[in-house]
């Protein structure tokens, strides 16, 4: 596959192992990575975050964002017109192409000009989006899911997929009818 993503250990934050003897072999690992050997690998609870931005390489980040409780509520045209006007306002990274779909968000972002780790922009967003949207039952999930794309051709390929999640999903015939889509910033 043609993406990154950081494996470093999560420090402060309490890890297990698993070993091949399933669930009760698993012990506490102060860092992820006691115990580390071939058949004893981390397991995390959470996803690893965290983007090396090289000036030798495209920083493309695919990200997914999902509702609370994969809720089916984004999918909305107040909802997409608020999420276009809150990413064009959060400039700190630049949203290339997007896709809206009922209960979760794919995007694509490249660093803009203010230096802001990409997790503090997405909880700023998100934060910014709950204020301007005013009801308290469209939640986002805490956590996201993120990679680093190693290319422009990765950008592509990876945008030729999601843009047809809606019709793998029966929601229209052609990935051109989806009206929850768009691309705010060319990213290159």
């Amino acid at each position: 596959m043609d993406e990154t993503r950081s494996n470093a250990p999560q420090h402060g934050r309490k890890s297990e192992t698993a070993s091949p003897g399933g669930p009760s072999d698993r012990q506490p690992a102060s860092d992820g990575w006691a115990g580390h050997s071939p058949t004893r690998l981390p397991v995390r609870r959470h996803p690893a975050h965290g983007l090396l931005i090289s000036p030798d390489t495209p920083t493309i980040v695919y990200l997914t964002v999902c509702t609370k409780d994969r809720q089916p509520w984004l999918a909305a045209h107040e909802v997409h017109a608020l999420l276009r006007l809150v990413w064009t306002a959060a400039s700190a990274w630049l949203v290339g192409r997007y896709i809206l779909m009922p209960d979760h968000v794919h995007l694509f972002a490249a660093p803009g000009e203010t230096e802001i780790p990409f997790d503090n922009w997405i909880r700023y967003w998100k934060s910014q989006f709950s204020k301007g949207h005013h009801n308290p039952n469209h939640r986002w999930q805490t956590d996201h899911w993120d990679t680093r794309l190693r290319s422009w051709e990765a950008y592509d390929s990876k945008w030729d997929y999601v843009c047809n999640n809606p019709v793998r999903r029966g929601l229209v015939a052609k990935a051109e009818d989806w009206p929850f889509q768009g691309e705010i910033h060319p990213l290159y």
